[in-house]
């Protein structure tokens, strides 16, 4: 059973930065696509970044490029999201999430199949 357990999320100002980690426990994740989305309040949950477990290829969302990294450690099995330059409207409850035998091209919710509880990011103007 895949478990995914997110970390890092807090109150920043804007122009600040934050690291989430998401520990990944049950598998041997070499076969997966490790995932991070964001849902706003009143909002659908929406990409962000992803990385293949094996071999490290990265793919982000647009409003990511250019400000977050996303990057993977194979000997603790966690996968980390760095955000730098925050702004309040990256401000949403950020979830881990994974897919085996899945593609960097996922971006809809719907194509992972394991989901942590996700962790606040609050960024204050």
């Amino acid at each position: 059973q895949v478990q995914l357990g997110e970390s890092g999320g807090g109150l920043v100002q804007a122009g600040g930065s934050l690291r989430l980690s998401c520990a990944a426990s049950g598998r041997t994740f070499s076969s997966y696509i490790m995932g991070w989305f964001r849902q706003a309040p009143g909002k659908e949950r929406e990409f962000v970044a992803a990385i293949m477990w094996s071999g490290g290829s990265t793919h982000y969302a647009d409003s990511a490029k250019g400000r977050f990294t996303i990057s993977r450690d194979n000997a603790k099995n966690t996968v980390s999201l760095q955000m730098n330059s925050l702004k309040p409207e990256d401000t949403a409850v950020y979830y881990c999430a994974a897919v085996r035998y899945g593609s960097l091209w996922y971006t809809t919710p719907g194509e992972y199949d394991y989901w942590g509880q996700g962790t606040q990011v609050t960024v204050s103007s």
